[in-house]
Formats: C-alpha cells, sequence, structure tokens
C-alpha cells in the first residue's frame, strides 16, 4: 500500500472517530410495544382501546422511537406471539415501554391483561385464558436504562359478574391491584388509582390516553412529572372522580422519553430550594412511605419537611383506618358465630361489646384520617399559591379575597354558595355534579345530578355526616367533601323502602303476599280471618214498622148479637153476657133470653135470667 493511501485510509478513520464521537449522550435505542383490545368475542364492544392504542402508537412513532409494534384486538395465541418477539427486541434496547388498552381484572392481588377471545367462566380459568401482569415485566426486563408499562385496562369489567367462584375465599375487585415493581428502573402506570376504575369518557380518546399523548413524549420532560401532569388532567376532565396512579421509583437524574435538544449556552445552576422542591414532588408522586422518609432522611428540617411529615401523617392514618376497619369486621364476625352457635348469654355479650369498641375505633381512626388529610390538602394549596404568587400573578387576575382561587366561597349565577376551587380544578358546576354523583353511589342522594346545590343536595349530605360520622359543612359543595365521599366503597346511608316493598340485599323487592293473606299496615303478610255469620231477621217480606197498619180494637156496638156458645159440662151455661161497658160470663145457675132491642145500657139485647 503506497504512502498516499496509507494517509487516506488513517484519515477517513480519524472522521469516522470523530463524527462518533460528536454524536449526543442520548443516543439510546427505544423500542415498545402498543396493544389495543376493542372487540371482545364474549363482551361488549370497548370503543376507545383501539382508538388510545393508535394514539399513543402515533405519538411514539413521531417522538422517534427505533420500533413501535402496534397490535389490534390480539387473541390469546396473538398477544402470547407479540410479547415473546418484543422481548427479544428489548435486549438490546436502553428504553423499552408498553402500553396496553383493554379489559383487565384482579384475582386474589394478581393483575391479568384479558384477550379478546378470553371466556373466563370460572374463576380458575384467569391462568390459562389471561396474562398476568409479571409477563409482561419479564418481557422488558432485558432493556438496560428504563422499564415502563402503561395500563390503560382499569374499566368496568363484564367477566366478573359472570364468573363462577371455584374457591368462596377467592376475592375480584373492582380494578388493578397495588403492585410495587422488583426491578428497579422499573415504572407501571395504572389510568385510576388502585381499587378504582376507569372511565371511557365521550369522546374519541379516553381522558388517560388524550393526557398521555399531550405530555408523554414532550422533549426533556421528566417522566414522573410527566405522569403528573397527566394525573392532574385526567382528575380535571373527570371531576375527580378517576386519578391515574403511579408505582415504582427512578434516581435522581431527570428521565425523559424524548430527550431536549442541547441547549446553546449553559444553564445557570439551580437553587438548593429548588432541588429540594424537585426532590419533595418526586416523593409525592411516589406517595408511599418510604419515599418520604427518604426524603426527611435528606432533608430532615424545613418548609418541604414539614409537608413531607403531613403527607406521612396522612399515610399513617389511612393504615390505621384499615386496620381499625378489619379490627371491626373481624369482631363481628365473632360476635355472629357466636350468635348462630347458641353460645351463652354473657359469651354473646362479651362479643357485643368488643364490636362496640371496635366500630368506635374505626370511626376514630376514620376521623383522623379525614383530618390529616384535610392538613396535607391545605398545606398544599398554600404550596400551589405561594408558588404562584413567586413566579407572578398573571395580567388581569383579580386580587386575594376577590379571586375564588384564594380560598373563599363564591357564588354560583343563582346565588347558591360552593366551595372555592385552586387553579386548574373542575368548574364550579362539574365540583357540584361530582359530589351529588358520589352521594348518590353511597345512597344518600336520589335526586337529578344537575349541578345545582339545592336544599335536597345538602340534606343527603347532612344525611352522609350522620352515617359516616363525618362534620363536613353541608352548604357547600367542596372538593374536601368529595374526597371523604370517594372514600367509602359502598353504600353508606340505609337504603329505605316504600310500602309493599321489603329491602333486598342492597335494592327494594316487592312483597307478595300467599293466597289468603294481604299487607297490613306493618308492610308484613298478615294470614284473613274468615267472618262467622250473623243470622239475621229475614224483614224482605215484612214492610217496614212505620209502614205497617196499626191494629185497632172495633168498640161494640148494642146491635150486633155476641156468638152464644153452649154450656159446658158441669152445670155452668157457657154464656158470655155484655152490656155498654163489659162482657163476662152468665152466673151459674142463669141463662141469657132475648128480649129485643139494646140491653140494659145499650147492651145486646140478651138480658141474664136467674132462676
Amino acid at each position: 500500500m503506497s504512502l498516499y493511501r496509507h494517509i487516506r485510509f488513517y484519515g477517513l478513520l480519524l472522521a469516522a472517530s470523530l463524527l462518533l464521537a460528536s454524536q449526543p449522550a442520548w443516543a439510546t435505542k427505544r423500542v415498545a410495544l402498543v396493544v389495543g383490545n376493542s372487540s371482545y368475542q364474549n363482551a361488549p364492544l370497548l370503543p376507545n382501546p383501539a382508538n388510545d392504542a393508535a394514539a399513543i402508537a402515533a405519538t411514539l412513532k413521531g417522538a422517534g422511537f427505533d420500533v413501535v409494534d402496534s397490535r389490534l384486538n390480539l387473541a390469546s395465541s396473538d398477544m402470547r406471539r407479540a410479547l415473546r418477539d418484543f422481548a427479544d427486541q428489548s435486549r438490546d434496547a436502553d428504553i423499552a415501554l408498553v402500553y396496553y388498552a383493554g379489559h383487565g381484572i384482579e384475582i386474589d392481588g394478581t393483575n391479568y391483561l384479558i384477550p379478546t377471545d378470553a371466556r373466563l367462566e370460572r374463576d380458575t380459568d384467569i391462568y390459562d385464558e389471561a396474562f398476568s401482569l409479571d409477563r409482561i415485566l419479564l418481557a422488558i426486563e432485558p432493556a438496560r436504562q428504563l422499564r415502563v408499562v402503561i395500563v390503560d385496562a382499569c374499566r368496568n369489567n363484564p367477566f366478573a359478574d359472570t364468573m363462577k367462584r371455584t374457591v368462596a375465599s377467592r376475592t375480584i375487585s373492582r380494578g388493578l391491584a397495588r403492585v410495587e415493581p422488583t426491578v428497579s428502573n422499573t415504572l407501571i402506570a395504572f389510568a385510576a388509582k388502585a381499587g378504582l376504575t376507569a372511565l371511557d369518557g365521550n369522546s374519541k380518546n379516553s381522558p388517560y390516553a388524550a393526557a398521555l399523548v399531550k405530555y408523554i413524549a414532550k422533549p426533556g420532560l421528566d417522566l414522573r412529572r410527566a405522569f403528573g401532569f397527566v394525573r392532574d388532567d385526567v382528575l380535571q376532565a373527570t371531576g375527580n372522580r378517576q386519578e391515574p396512579y403511579v408505582y415504582g421509583s427512578l434516581g435522581g437524574e431527570d428521565v425523559a422519553l424524548v430527550p431536549a435538544p442541547k441547549a446553546a449556552e449553559s444553564t445557570p445552576a439551580t437553587s438548593p430550594q429548588s432541588e429540594t422542591r424537585r426532590d419533595y414532588e418526586l416523593a409525592l408522586q411516589l406517595g408511599n412511605k418510604a419515599a418520604l422518609n427518604a426524603f426527611l432522611a435528606q432533608y430532615p428540617d424545613g418548609y418541604y419537611a414539614n409537608l413531607a411529615k403531613l403527607q406521612l401523617a396522612q399515610i399513617d392514618a389511612e393504615e390505621a383506618r384499615v386496620a381499625a376497619t378489619e379490627k371491626a369486621r373481624q369482631a363481628e364476625q365473632q360476635r355472629a358465630r357466636l350468635a348462630s352457635e347458641g353460645a351463652q348469654s354473657a359469651a354473646q355479650e362479651k362479643a357485643a361489646a368488643e364490636v362496640k369498641v371496635a366500630e368506635e375505633a374505626r370511626i376514630a381512626a376514620e376521623r383522623t384520617k379525614l383530618a390529616a388529610q384535610e392538613q396535607a390538602a391545605d398545606a398544599e394549596r398554600k404550596r400551589n399559591a405561594s408558588e404562584i404568587s413567586a413566579a407572578g400573578m398573571p395580567a388581569g387576575s383579580k386580587p386575594a379575597g376577590e379571586n375564588p382561587a384564594a380560598g373563599a366561597p363564591v357564588q354560583d349565577e343563582k346565588g347558591v354558595k360552593i366551595a372555592a376551587l385552586s387553579n386548574g380544578g373542575p368548574s364550579p358546576t362539574d365540583l357540584i355534579k361530582s359530589v351529588q354523583g358520589e352521594l348518590s353511589r353511597v345512597g344518600c342522594f336520589n335526586g337529578a345530578v344537575d349541578g345545582e346545590w339545592n336544599a335536597a343536595s345538602q340534606r343527603s349530605l347532612a344525611l352522609f355526616n350522620r352515617h359516616a360520622g363525618t362534620k363536613l359543612d353541608a352548604k357547600l359543595a367542596s372538593l374536601d367533601a368529595l374526597d371523604a365521599i370517594k372514600l367509602r366503597p359502598s353504600r353508606v346511608c340505609p337504603l329505605i323502602c316504600e310500602h309493599g316493598y321489603r329491602l333486598d340485599g342492597d335494592h327494594c323487592s316487592r312483597i307478595t303476599c300467599a293466597e289468603g293473606s294481604f299487607l297490613n299496615d306493618d308492610n308484613e303478610c298478615e294470614k284473613r280471618r274468615e267472618k262467622k255469620p250473623v243470622a239475621k231477621r229475614n224483614t224482605d217480606d215484612r214492610p217496614a214498622r212505620a209502614d205497617r197498619p196499626v191494629r185497632e180494637r172495633p168498640a161494640p156496638t148494642a146491635d150486633v148479637p155476641r156468638p152464644q156458645a153452649t154450656a159446658r159440662s158441669g152445670g155452668s151455661s157457657g154464656q158470655i153476657y155484655c152490656n155498654a161497658y163489659l162482657c163476662r160470663p152468665v152466673t151459674r145457675g142463669c141463662h141469657l133470653e132475648y128480649r129485643g132491642g139494646g140491653g140494659p145500657g145499650g147492651g145486646t139485647g140478651n138480658v141474664e135470667v136467674c132462676n
């Protein structure tokens, strides 16, 4: 090889080396699997998952992902093949992301994603016909830097209602269960908090997918903050009925799915207070005791340390409430068992006393939890207000006291008082509708969800206070009231049935009495009594007393002879002598003779003749 060729070869080698060295450090390989299951063979059609998956796939492709594998309506075999192929792609990737939209279910604390051909006739079919979330995590585990799983599958599940339970103790819950990734640098994002369901919304995409498209691929935005913005948008869009949640942890460096463009000049160093605020927000986003305790270990004093302590107190109060509720449940089960077994009265009285103590402890823990929640929320509102003031009030805004975000109650167009909302919160009408909807869910409100906080709505919130042991202001529809009601997973106010209906679980059933019975005023079936026949005088052929003719004795007449009887044996003539005044028997030894004309005193003309 000539000298010229040597020089040319090494020149090209040097140029290539310089070119590689000039590549940005964030040139990492990013792969994604996007699945949208809408057309279920054994369940009603889900309109949004296919649209949501298409929107997410387009967003990731626009963000420069190296591989975006988009799949729709996967049956069990197709889903298994897609996960196996994606696991191969994740082996040489730095960032691996999986997005799933469709039906999901939680059984015994494990989350499962349901393919379109699943039948799930019994609970044990879940192991053969669905895919656990651990199987998804296994597919992305080889990625070197970051693993992300986004599950938009917290909808109401139609399979849970028809599924047969092979074991009575097996639990099938609403929504999905809380998870803690075992592999570091792994985030699992749910469309709704554990145990709650998500909403599809009324548009082409669900509120959660629409917020993801808005923030997930924003250049330079830390992934944890992106999920925080998604949470805020979904809360606002759903009237605080749906709260997305993120599980897992990352390191202290900012992690963005799409890197920020390289700045021409170096930015000034951030202040220590800004770093403290950023660390506090990260710990708050994770929302667990480990993250908050780690923050307090690094920042034991100061304003944000006090906020973290309030958040810890809120978590401790919630754990105490859960423990007290479980203890009350066990005490009630013990009392019911003793009553069914016919235990001695002393044992039953002791069990009843324990139930009462446990219920009082549960109510006290509930009140403590609500108080801690209110303190933490109030501190966060004040922090947000102070940060807004520090950043400068926008032009045209009202001063404190006139601005509803300052915390004072305001009035709607009809003059009804409503609670003040912070910046970015729901509108007054949406807030009232949310409170009315939650009151209806727990059985305390049966009116129309119309956004009017009228007397019926206030009575419903007062009824909730009485049965839940809370002290919420019934005159206001507030965020605190909404949060307090949403904490109740089931009915709070007792169901009252009208006459003719009886309580049957969580609804009223019509009372049907057997033949020969009737429903009395006490709402009970009572047997009809047969009435004995009463003897009555037959007056059909007799005229009324007032219509009967009066029988009168005829006046004696002198010219009408009385009939004469024949003499009886025994010496008496047996004849009757009558004059104008009376009639009497003829004296013994005498007889009557007719002399003509009227008798003595105007008699009959007969004369008594004695021998």
